[in-house]
C-alpha cells in the first residue's frame, strides 16, 4: 500500500480542517534514516510516563548524569537527533487538566472524553479501543504496567467502561478481548479473596488458556508461545527504589524493563505484528505524594524501558517507538540556592521513599524512632520540632488529602522538611493542564509534526501501520 496516498484518503482526512492539518506532510523532517519513511511500521510500543512533568524529566537526566556520567536514554535520543520530537495537547473534553483515563482514551479511542471516563463519551456513545482495532487487524496485543493493570492508562487502549473505578469489570474484560499479555499489579480485582463478587478471575484466565504468574520468576520462565496474566501485588507494584532495597522484593517482582521485554518475546513472532503499552504508572503516583525518592527511581525504571524498546526497534527496523507522558503532575524542579548541586546530589544516597517512611510511623511512635527513620532513609538529621510536626498528623489526627494516600499521611510536610536538603520543590500535588512532551523513533516517527492534539496520535498509529479506521 501507498502510505502517504492513504494518508491522504485515509482515517487521518476525516477529521478535516479543524486541527489545522497537524500532520501536514509537507513540513515533516527530511534527516531521517531511510527506514523512517515510506515503511510500514510493523509494531508500535508505547512507553508512557504518567504523570510526568518536565521537571521529573529534567532532574532523572540530572540525577543520572551526575551520578553516572550518562544521561537518561530518553533525552540521549535528542542529544543523538534519533527522534522526532513535538508537544502534544492533552486536555479532555471536560477539563484542560486531564485525569489518566480522558487521557489515555484520547489515544485509545481517538476522542476527547471526560475525565474519570474510558473511551465513553458522555451521551453514552462508546468508541472502540485501539488495541482492539490493532486485534482484528491480526496483530497481538498487550500491556504492562508498576501500577494495577486494570487502572486507567492500560484500560483506555482496551476497553470500554463508564467509569475507571470499575475495575473489577474491566478485568473481565480484558479475558473477553484476549489480550495477549497484560502484566502489572492489582491482584484485588482478580483474587476470589478480595473481589467483591468472589469471583476467581485467575481461574477464569487459566481455562482460557492463560498462563498466570504472580512473581519475577514465574514470569522469566512462562512460555512465550501462550498468554500471560502477571499480576505481581495487590495494588500497585512497589516503588522502585523500595524493591532495590529489599531482597525479597527484588527477587518477588519484576522490573518494568523486564516486563517490557517479557511482552516482547511474548508477541515478536507474529506474522503480522504486535502492539504494546508500557506504562510507568507510580511515577503519578509519586508525583501526588511529592515523594522524590519514588519519582526519579520510578522514572529510571521507564527509562530502562525506553532503552529495551529502543534496541529492539534498532534490530527490528520494523518497529516504532512512541515516548511520551499523559499529563504534568505537581510540577517539582530543583530550585535555586548556593548549594543547589550538593542539594540535589544527595538524592543519589536515600535509600527509601518517602511513602516506606510514613508508612513506619503511628501514633505510638517516639520523636526519637522518627528521627532515626528519616536519617537512614534521607541521611539527614531532622530536629526535633520538624519530628513533632511529623507526629502530630498521627496523635492528633491531623490530615493529608491526596490522591493514593488512603492513610492521609503527611507527604507534603516531609517534602518541604526535605526542600531544605535537596533544593527539590512542588508547586501543588495535582495534575497539570501541561503540554507534554512526545517523542518518536522508527517507521512512521516521521508523519509527527511539532504541535499535535492527544487524539491526533490515536490516527497517527493506525497510518503508521496502514491499518484502516473501519471499525
Amino acid at each position: 500500500m501507498d502510505r502517504r496516498k492513504f494518508f491522504r484518503n485515509g482515517s487521518l482526512f476525516a477529521l478535516g480542517t479543524s486541527l489545522l492539518n497537524p500532520f501536514d506532510l509537507a513540513a515533516a523532517p527530511t534527516d531521517f534514516d531511510t527506514f523512517k519513511k515510506n515503511k510500514k511500521a510493523k509494531n508500535i510500543i508505547i512507553v508512557v510516563s504518567d504523570g510526568m512533568s518536565i521537571g521529573t524529566l529534567n532532574m532523572t537526566d540530572l540525577y543520572l548524569s551526575r551520578k553516572t556520567g550518562v544521561g537518561s536514554n530518553w533525552l540521549q535520543l535528542y542529544r543523538d537527533n534519533k527522534i522526532t520530537r513535538a508537544l502534544m495537547d492533552m486536555a479532555s473534553a471536560s477539563s484542560i487538566v486531564t485525569d489518566s483515563a480522558a487521557a489515555s482514551s484520547s489515544w485509545g479511542g481517538g476522542v476527547r472524553i471526560a475525565n474519570k471516563g474510558i473511551n465513553v463519551s458522555a451521551n453514552g456513545q462508546e468508541h472502540l479501543p485501539i488495541w482492539q482495532k490493532f486485534k482484528m487487524a491480526g496483530k497481538m496485543a498487550g500491556c504492562v504496567t508498576t501500577v494495577p493493570i486494570t487502572h486507567a492508562t492500560p484500560a483506555g487502549f482496551c476497553v470500554n467502561s463508564k467509569s475507571r473505578y470499575e475495575q473489577e469489570e474491566i478485568a473481565e474484560k480484558y479475558l473477553v478481548q484476549g489480550f495477549d499479555i497484560m502484566m502489572g499489579g492489582g491482584d484485588k480485582y482478580f483474587s476470589s479473596e478480595q473481589r467483591k463478587d468472589k469471583v476467581n478471575m485467575y481461574q477464569k484466565f487459566a481455562t482460557a488458556g492463560y498462563q498466570v504468574v504472580k512473581t519475577r520468576n514465574e514470569m522469566l520462565v512462562a512460555n512465550p508461545d501462550k498468554p500471560i496474566l502477571g499480576v505481581f501485588d495487590t495494588n500497585g507494584l512497589p516503588y522502585s527504589k523500595d524493591r532495590n532495597s529489599s531482597k525479597e522484593l527484588t527477587e518477588k517482582i519484576p522490573t518494568l524493563g523486564e516486563m517490557t521485554q517479557k511482552a516482547i518475546d511474548r508477541m515478536k513472532n507474529n506474522p503480522e505484528g504486535f502492539v504494546l503499552q508500557v506504562e510507568a504508572g507510580k511515577v503519578d503516583w509519586a508525583a501526588h505524594g511529592n515523594d522524590i525518592t519514588g519519582l526519579i527511581y520510578d522514572q529510571v525504571a521507564h527509562d530502562e524501558a525506553v532503552k529495551v524498546a529502543i534496541d529492539f526497534a534498532e534490530k527490528d527496523k520494523e518497529t516504532l517507538v512512541i515516548i511520551t507522558t499523559d499529563h504534568g503532575n505537581s510540577n517539582p524542579g530543583v530550585i535555586s540556592g548556593k548549594k543547589a548541586n550538593d542539594n540535589f546530589d544527595s538524592v543519589q544516597n536515600y535509600k527509601h521513599t518517602n511513602e516506606w517512611i510514613l508508612n513506619g510511623f503511628g501514633k505510638e511512635t517516639s520523636i526519637a524512632q522518627i528521627k532515626e527513620r528519616i536519617e537512614y532513609a534521607n541521611n539527614f538529621g531532622v530536629t526535633d520540632k520538624e519530628a513533632k510536626l511529623i507526629l502530630s498528623y498521627y496523635t492528633n489526627l491531623k490530615s493529608e488529602e491526596g490522591l493514593y494516600n488512603a492513610r492521609h499521611l503527611p507527604f507534603k510536610a516531609l517534602a518541604e522538611i526535605q526542600k531544605k536538603h535537596n533544593s527539590i520543590g512542588w508547586i501543588s500535588q495535582h495534575h497539570s493542564a501541561d503540554y507534554v512532551e512526545l517523542a518518536m523513533f522508527g517507521p512512521g516517527s516521521d508523519l509527527l509534526t511539532p504541535f499535535i492534539k492527544n487524539t491526533d496520535l490515536h490516527y497517527l498509529m493506525l497510518e503508521a501501520a496502514e491499518v484502516e479506521n473501519k471499525f
